[in-house]
């Protein structure tokens, strides 16, 4: 970092609030992590063994990716490939982020991406394009996902009977529903339509064509490069 660039200090009363924020989309994370729970002990998990992975890995699809691979003749490498397959996302993610946390010390840039998620990096976007810069409600935001998380898997373990299935409840649609109202709230025109537009046809292809997993990056991907040269190109004087 040079040393003459202003260094970002995170607000402690801004991320208490994004974390309250967010609070409402965490109730529906309890009720996932609760089935991973369910499906850990299913899978012959300790309750430490289930509680230690989401609290270390804290990856919603490559913790139930894993669970399926658990206990087959699997070495590492296999496991390893799916996991950083699913996530691959973050690698866009992160690298999204960039303008925004570049002014940070690098403890504290690196120490807030753990908590990043697709809820909090989308309301970050999102804040980032009105011309706000909101890193509080990555580090808040994620803070009171993964307590979610933590607790859901933790109900899990020891009542996961209670919650055999929570798509019954049709609760696998609300991150998708808050991640389809975060886009809709951003910049409308025709350009970010068809970048959009680009993105979906693009991931639907790679859904039914390309490897599992692979449709996210693909479609994340095509859009960016739709976004960067013809988006930002229209911006050239």
């Amino acid at each position: 970092m040079n040393p003459f660039t202003p260094v970002y200090h995170l607000q402690p009363g801004k991320v208490r609030a994004e974390f309250f924020r967010l609070l409402p989309i965490s109730l529906f994370v309890v009720a996932f992590g609760a089935a991973f729970g369910l499906a850990a002990s299913q899978a012959g998990l300790s309750p430490l063994q289930s509680i230690l992975m989401s609290t270390t890995v804290f990856a919603g699809a490559s913790q139930f990716a894993a669970l399926d691979m658990w206990g087959t003749q699997v070495s590492v490498l296999p496991l390893v490939a799916v996991v950083f397959a699913i996530n691959s996302r973050h690698l866009l993610m992160g690298a999204s982020l960039y303008p925004m946390l570049r002014e940070l010390p690098v403890g504290q840039r690196y120490g807030i991406l753990l908590v990043l998620t697709d809820a909090n990096w989308a309301v970050a976007a999102q804040d980032y394009q009105n011309g706000r810069r909101n890193l509080e409600v990555i580090l808040g935001g994620g803070l009171v996902l993964w307590l979610a998380w933590l607790l859901g898997s933790l109900l899990g373990v020891y009542f996961g009977g209670l919650l055999q299935d929570p798509q019954a409840l049709g609760l696998d649609m609300v991150l998708g529903c808050f991640l389809l109202a975060m886009a809709l709230g951003g910049k409308k025109s025709p350009r970010v339509l068809v970048a959009w537009s680009v993105a979906a046809l693009a991931s639907m292809a790679a859904y039914w064509w390309l490897p599992p997993n692979t449709h996210v990056v693909i479609g994340a991907l095509a859009g960016g490069v739709v976004g960067y040269f013809w988006l930002e190109g229209s911006k050239q004087p």
